[in-house]
């Protein structure tokens, strides 16, 4: 590689995102961000804050420390704290506790109560029989468990806990810690003074009462202390800027007398689907002095092994290895447990985390314990070497010599391995990226470390053009929304090909119940893949068409997912969506037609296209007492909303038909399609509006079904009804948005982004879209974009980082497709 090309190569891109773009405010930042698995954010407004985390809250830990000079500056993440166990928990050691499920006496909490007569049982406690090691289904759980401490009292003392559901936990009589509610990972809670003080050299007691109030059960609990800190002190680098455009996150710091500049590059190519599905990120550094001087810089990148488990108390393995031009860093599971667990709050605990940088004098590559391997870099003191154990790091360090006015860069690629993607209908399926016979991950990292310069130069046109198509959309706000919409709707799938040959992209339905391709989840998501790359959109569609049509599902409407993730063998939610799948697929088929300027794609399904088409002409208008994508706010009969989703799967239907010369049934069907617009009129009038449902006329709802009917050019509904939902609309917005109906006052901002392209108005779209900007930039809930908030104070209701804000890019499709 020519490094003088790469170093006007990064002066250019170290600068260019703000030159187009300019999103400084997020809830939370993307850093990596390849698919659900592999996805890594920063939960604050300063990259070096806080640890860097997976979406789902758990710590997927990143360091970065810049030495000047021999000064200390931590830039990226935040170490977590130094712990040793004084009593352990599960992950540890196993351990009994004293139990009973009966009312105890008033003082069983106390070092001097008898429990001789209680059970005893090994830990934990629970109704899950794979965890479990003692059964525990009643409502309440009393324990007690005796431990030693043969020194003086630790002075920094944390209870460890994981329980389900209430909890209070007692040391020596003295309640230590009360909580409503329950956690599904161990936390540590910091324990008083005033309670630390009860606990004595020799015998102590630990007593818990856990009470069940809902859903699972569970309880495991012991006792941290924190090791003293030593050696060189390590300061916080001071964050001057930082900047999200489509694929990338850049962060300016200032370390002393030495700037550095820091960009992460995800390279989701929507357009290049090799690129995209490659699962190889970028951290780019440079470094320059701010004073004129010349000074000794080295620096320190830090993964965590924890990157590679579902929790940190599994075991792994890692090793250093060179590989062609690179020197590589791997670290993996020891039980490799590959697709073998599915839900929604997990981490992939199989395949392999990878951390890569241009082999050369420069670049030192170790593996050892956390707290060590830091402390070698910032104190020069020595860490042993490991190659196995739990929440190893991963370090790599380049010494940038004497650094001046001329910018010293640096890069790693981290790259994660995982060996097989999606389970397909008992079919386990490699991911797009290694389909190939003979594809390794090593042949990855050389081809994305080969390909450097001409992929970041790629991002930075490609970010450059999202971001001015969402200007020229809908302005400024709305661009800053699309942006910050674009690598969290990405990363919420997984891209794969059939055993047959066809393109999978499968969502996984993030902070919900974890569904892989959720009909009600593409539907929303669409935009985006309509915008830029139909195949995408294909690819979230064909694993449900295949489903009916290979038999497997055997209703005359869609399935509502192909299982839980990763596993797509089929529905595993407990209830259909029979109306609401029916009109996503039609309508989402109609689409991929006028996006492409044909139906093809509809003719190979046009025998299912026909059925759901059908069901919908028969139940769609005046829909059952049945679920609709916004199940949360629960069943609903007569929907309104619903009932235009069927009238324009009906006339998408009849449009596909038109294509394809079957004149006959295009016209039948598109006159079917205008008598349900016409009585839906009347069901749904409720004078300066039209109600939520048909038998309500004191309730409202949006209607952001109806934006099909215009995009689509399907004219099943007059102007006159737009203009008086809109004039009703903008009488309800509330400071953080237009709520979904009148039932509550939060909302769901991707269908916001909708009801806001209704009319083609951009006045009445920057008023209704405003609002969803003012969220995004001010919610106190510092995650992954939500979209499903509080409109009144801006507070996450729940969802995060799901991909289904792909649906703010509805303008920017709309807009495209207008030209």
């Amino acid at each position: 590689m020519n490094w003088q090309n790469v170093k006007k190569l990064f002066a250019c891109l170290l600068i260019s995102p703000a030159a187009f773009a300019q999103v400084e405010q997020l809830p939370a930042y993307p850093l990596i961000t390849h698919n659900p698995y592999w996805c890594i954010w920063s939960f604050g407004d300063t990259l070096n804050s806080a640890p860097t985390r997976h979406w789902t809250g758990t710590n997927h830990s990143m360091i970065g420390i810049l030495k000047v000079d021999g000064k200390n500056y931590r830039f990226l993440g935040k170490e977590e704290r130094p712990l040793n166990t004084l009593v352990a928990t599960t992950d540890e050691k196993p351990y009994e506790f004293s139990y009973t499920e009966s009312q105890p006496a008033g003082d069983w909490m106390k070092e001097s109560f008898n429990d001789g007569q209680w059970k005893k049982g090994a830990a934990p406690f629970g109704d899950d029989k794979r965890t479990a090691k003692t059964p525990w289904t009643s409502r309440n759980l009393w324990v007690r468990r005796a431990f030693t401490l043969n020194g003086p009292v630790p002075e920094k003392l944390y209870l460890k806990l994981q329980h389900d559901d209430n909890i209070k936990v007692y040391l020596n009589g003295e309640l230590a810690y009360t909580h409503s509610g329950w956690n599904h990972r161990f936390d540590y809670i910091p324990v008083t003074d005033a309670i630390r003080s009860k606990l004595k050299k020799g015998r102590n007691i630990m007593a818990i009462h856990v009470e069940n109030t809902a859903g699972g059960q569970h309880l495991d609990a012991g006792l941290s202390t924190e090791l003293k800190s030593s050696g060189q002190p390590v300061l916080q680098a001071i964050q001057r800027k930082v900047n999200v455009t489509a694929t990338q996150t850049a962060y300016e710091f200032t370390c002393g007398d030495v700037d550095l500049s820091l960009t992460f590059t995800s390279p989701l190519l929507i357009k290049e689907l090799d690129v995209l599905a490659r699962p190889v990120s970028y951290v780019s550094f440079s470094a320059k002095s701010n004073n004129n001087k010349a000074h000794a810089v080295q620096l320190y990148f830090g993964a965590s092994s924890d990157i590679a488990v579902n929790m940190p108390s599994q075991e792994v393995t890692a090793e250093k290895y060179a590989s062609g031009q690179l020197t590589v860093l791997k670290t993996g599971t020891k039980e490799q447990p590959v697709l073998q667990k599915r839900g929604d709050d997990l981490r992939i605990d199989w395949g392999y985390l990878h951390v890569a940088a241009p082999a050369s004098a420069q670049v030192k590559q170790s593996i050892g314990n956390a707290h060590a391997s830091i402390q070698q870099f910032t104190s020069n003191t020595k860490a042993t070497a490991v190659n196995s154990g739990r929440s190893l790091m991963l370090n790599t360090v380049f010494d940038l010599g004497k650094t001046g006015n001329t910018a010293k860069e640096a890069f790693v690629m981290l790259g994660y391995d995982d060996v097989l993607g999606i389970q397909y209908f008992g079919q386990n399926l490699k991911s797009w990226w290694a389909m190939e016979p003979g594809t390794t991950m090593e042949k990855v990292l050389t081809q994305a470390h080969q390909e450097y310069k001409s992929v970041l130069a790629k991002c930075a046109a490609q970010d450059k053009e999202i971001y001015q198509d969402a200007v020229a959309a809908g302005g400024e706000n709305y661009a800053k929304l699309c942006v910050a919409a674009y690598r969290q709707s990405i990363a919420a799938h997984a891209l794969l090909k059939s055993p047959d040959g066809e393109i999978l992209f499968l969502s996984k339905e993030n902070y919900s119940n974890g569904s892989i391709n959720t009909v009600d989840v593409t539907y929303p998501s669409a935009p985006l893949y309509l915008a830029y790359n139909p195949d995408l959109l294909k690819g979230m569609l064909n694993g449900i068409f295949y489903y009916s049509e290979s038999g497997k599902w055997k209703k005359p409407f869609p399935a509502h997912d192909l299982g839980t993730y990763p596993l797509a063998n089929g529905q595993t939610y407990g209830e259909d969506m029979p109306v609401e799948e029916s009109g996503n697929l039609i309508i989402l088929t109609t689409a991929i037609a006028q996006a492409e300027g044909n139906a093809e794609y509809a003719r190979k399904h046009w025998k299912t296209l026909t059925t759901w088409t059908d069901y919908l002409v028969k139940e769609g208008l005046d829909p059952a007492n049945q679920l609709c994508t916004d199940d949360f706010a629960g069943h609903l009969a007569r929907n309104a909303n619903l009932s235009i989703k069927a009238i324009v799967g009906v006339g998408g239907y009849a449009k596909m038909a038109g294509m394809l010369g079957d004149k006959a049934t295009a016209a039948k069907y598109a006159a079917i399609a205008r008598e349900m617009a016409t009585k839906w009129q009347q069901l749904a009038d409720a004078g300066d509006h039209y109600a939520l449902t048909f038998d309500n006329k004191n309730t409202w709802s949006q209607k952001y079904n109806l934006v099909w009917d215009r995009i689509l050019h399907l004219q099943l509904f007059p102007k006159s009804v737009y203009d008086k939902e809109m004039a009703y609309y903008l009488k309800k917005q509330q400071p953080y948005g237009l709520p979904l109906d009148s039932r509550k006052t939060y909302t769901k901002s991707d269908w916001i982004l909708w009801t806001a392209s209704l009319d083609n108005n951009p006045a009445h779209f920057k008023a209704l879209t405003d609002p969803v900007y003012k969220f995004m930039e001010e919610t106190p809930d510092r995650v992954p974009l939500s979209d499903w908030h509080e409109t009144t104070n801006g507070k996450k209701i729940g969802f995060q980082a799901r991909s289904v804000v792909g649906g703010y890019f509805i303008k920017v499709m709309d807009d495209k497709w207008a030209k």
